[in-house]
């Protein structure tokens, strides 16, 4: 009797998770594997990818595209640390108000963004940022500029516009931390004699370090593949591997080049994933 209910138990969540597996297996895995299969085959009529299969792509992709590549990398990485410092902070400080109302109507205006279309935010951002917007508008009215300055299209905006779009990624799992963080620890090391400064970065800083490392990632990773924003704020002196890769499939482009760059950022993704497991866990233990 029990093993038959074992059974029917087991049978029950097969099914019920045969719906999922079909839909990862054919719009995840399937797809995977045709783009990496593509990666080793050589470039064809139209930008198809054809037989025989080479390892061309991956060199051209470490070489002639290379500083795409670490362009990508710098730009992701100083969004990540600018994010993290103006994150942590605020995440701090959200955590450490005594009223709950208070609390909740920040962390609301933080994910408020999250309701708008990331497309619209870029383009206001954009409108905000343009040479007769509206901080040009203000710094002449001050009297900073003589001339409006240019802002746009340059990797600066890049990182501006990444920065706005994924700060919410970074606040969030810091507040969290900072949040469940026990405050006996910091009284135990005011009372040995640590003031403040020592206090968060022996104290502080260590026990919310799980919540930095997934707000690190959170923003690293999207920001390495990032497409909308440096095509419209960064123009070609914005070019990232997302762009690099869309040039690849549209158009005439080159398929097994494209599929190549896909899977060597998808490698970086694995990479910054793998950091988070065992070192996050690390941390957490």
């Amino acid at each position: 009797m029990s093993r038959g209910r074992v059974r029917g138990d087991k049978a029950r969540a097969i099914g019920m998770a045969l719906p999922a597996t079909f839909w990862l297996v054919v719009f995840f895995l399937l797809p995977l594997v045709f783009v990496a299969v593509a990666s080793f085959m050589s470039r064809g009529p139209g930008g198809s990818a054809i037989a025989p299969a080479t390892l061309a792509q991956y060199e051209r992709t470490f070489t002639v595209f290379g500083p795409v590549l670490w362009r990508s990398i710098g730009v992701a990485l100083l969004t990540t640390v600018v994010s993290l410092g103006l994150g942590y902070p605020l995440a701090f400080y959200i955590s450490r108000r005594r009223s709950p109302s208070a609390r909740m109507l920040l962390l609301f205006l933080v994910m408020l963004p999250f309701w708008t279309n990331f497309l619209v935010r870029t383009y206001a951002l954009i409108t905000i940022m343009q040479r007769d917007g509206l901080l040009n508008g203000l710094f002449q009215s001050l009297g900073l500029i003589s001339a409006p300055l240019q802002m746009l299209f340059t990797p600066t905006a890049v990182v501006i516009g990444l920065v706005y779009g994924y700060l919410p990624f970074m606040i969030l799992p810091i507040y969290a931390s900072v949040e469940a963080l026990d405050w006996r620890y910091v009284e135990a090391a005011n009372d040995l004699g640590a003031n403040d400064w020592t206090s968060f970065w022996r104290v502080i800083f260590p026990l919310t370090l799980p919540g930095v490392i997934a707000g690190c990632i959170l923003v690293f990773i999207p920001a390495i593949g990032s497409y909308i924003t440096p095509d419209l704020m960064g123009g070609t002196r914005g070019l990232m591997i997302g762009n690099l890769i869309q040039g690849q499939f549209g158009g005439r482009g080159n398929v097994p080049l494209g599929s190549a760059i896909s899977m060597v950022l998808l490698a970086m993704v694995f990479i910054s994933v793998l950091v988070y497991t065992r070192w996050g866990q690390r941390e957490d233990a």
